[in-house]
């Protein structure tokens, strides 16, 4: 998901900055080279700028992949994508662009550093292969509470940010009904929990940064300090003292840049976590669904936990229970936009992971809880019925999905949408979700989730 070609042009950094330290040693030392050094630095920030130039484009690109995939994905909420489309991607930036970078220098520089003070000083090159893993060792111990906090924080985030925005496509309804100062106390609740998932992340943070510096600056310590008290001594040539003066920092500065960059990007990190995998390949062509047994084996997945089904060809099945059982989740494991974290989704014996997704929604008709149309200048109750009907229509469709079909209907428009019902899924199989009682008469068993 990630353009990571702008990393071929940090191949030069290491061999520039082993030029610098030796031309500036040479330099100070009484040599010649200024020329050559201003040189090299010059080349050493045009590198860096054109990787950060090309880094942003490639940055860029990874935005737009990103927005379309949560934009492709038919399962996330419409709250969370809100917020990952907007925020979310944003915060890819620093991982594309400092966090990769530094990644690949904290690895080849130091090894450039170490390789080369092998040749001039074999003690301070020893010291430095011994006490470089301490950074990244103490990165690791605080970046576990840090991955947690920032997964929290994401999470603290996305649940502000998606009721919100129910709150404001329902804000004519609230008032009415007076609700509307409810939903403003927990909208400040939410935010509260935001704010304190932000500030324990960033002391986590903060606290991290400082063990890093310090780890080091105490390092670096214990290179020169000796260096410094065998110069004095005459153990030590001034050139290669100041080589290794000069060639200790660069082998820690990537470390510790990329420590930092760890929790400028953790967010970034974070979201693409979230990025849904999309399958290109095409799969097998599902098993008709006028002879196909589909069977719900022991999936979990969020809420839902061991859960088995079998539904027989013809089946008219009800999934009743309290909100957040997981009666939504079934359907979206049924439809494939859910895949299950335990067991399988069997089609006729076929895992429902090996159908093409493409084919298998053609064999199907869905009506979601909130149905949207555009342009959509209907009500709720309007929506529901153009989907339904849009939905019974499907003559080839085997496998009816109807998640509360008649929430937003009168008892009279409810009578007639049953009928209806009734009537185009005879013969046919049928999984819906229930609250109301009169949706448990149409149906031949009714399952509690």
């Amino acid at each position: 998901m990630v353009d990571r070609r702008p990393l071929l042009a940090l191949i030069p950094v290491p061999f520039l900055a082993l030029a610098q330290a030796e031309l500036l040693a040479s330099v100070l030392s009484g040599g010649t080279g200024f020329l050559l050094l201003c040189l090299v630095i010059g080349a050493r920030v045009l590198v860096w700028w054109l990787h950060r130039e090309w880094a942003h484009r490639a940055a860029e690109r990874t935005r737009t992949r990103v927005r379309e995939a949560f934009l492709r994905s038919p399962g996330t909420k419409a709250g969370e994508v809100a917020t990952l489309v907007t925020r979310g991607v944003h915060d890819v930036t620093p991982y594309a662009v400092g966090f990769l970078a530094q990644q690949v220098l904290a690895v080849v520089v130091p090894l450039a550093v170490v390789t080369r003070l092998a040749f001039a000083d074999l003690t301070a090159a020893l010291t430095i292969l011994v006490t470089l893993p301490l950074i990244p060792v103490f990165g690791a111990l605080v970046g576990a509470h840090t991955r947690e906090r920032t997964a929290r924080q994401w999470d603290a985030l996305a649940t502000l940010g998606g009721h919100f925005l129910d709150v404001v496509k329902g804000i004519g309804t609230l008032r009415a009904f007076g609700r509307a100062e409810a939903q403003s106390a927990t909208v400040r609740k939410l935010a509260e929990r935001h704010l304190t998932e932000t500030m324990s992340a960033l002391r986590v943070a903060f606290l991290s940064a400082f063990v890093l510096e310090l780890v080091a600056t105490m390092s670096v310590a214990l290179v020169a300090v000796p260096v410094g008290l065998r110069l004095l001594d005459g153990g030590v040539p001034l050139h290669t003292a100041l080589l290794v003066l000069l060639l200790a920092p660069e082998a820690f500065l990537p470390l510790r840049s990329a420590g930092a960059q760890y929790h400028a990007s953790a967010q970034g990190r974070a979201v693409l976590a979230k990025v849904p995998q999309h399958d290109d390949t095409k799969g097998v062509m599902p098993p008709d669904l006028a002879g196909a047994e589909i069977v719900l084996d022991n999936v979990s997945v969020r809420s839902l936990k061991n859960f088995s089904l079998h539904i027989k060809p013809g089946d008219r099945i009800a999934l009743v229970g309290p909100s957040g059982a997981g009666k939504s989740t079934v359907l979206g494991l049924l439809l494939g936009f859910v895949r299950p974290d335990e067991g399988r989704v069997l089609v006729g014996g076929v895992d429902l992971a090996d159908i093409d997704r493409a084919k298998w929604l053609e064999a199907l008709s869905w009506v979601p809880q909130r149905p949207t149309l555009v342009p959509a200048n209907l009500s709720s109750g309007e929506q529901q019925r153009v989907a339904l009907a849009n939905a019974l229509d499907r003559r080839r469709a085997g496998l009816f999905l109807l998640d509360e079909p008649t929430a937003h209907l009168d008892a009279e428009t409810e009578s007639l949408v049953l009928q209806a019902t009734r009537t185009y899924t005879k013969g046919r199989t049928a999984v819906i979700v229930a609250h109301r009682e009169a949706l448990l008469g149409e149906v031949d068993r009714v399952v509690r989730v």
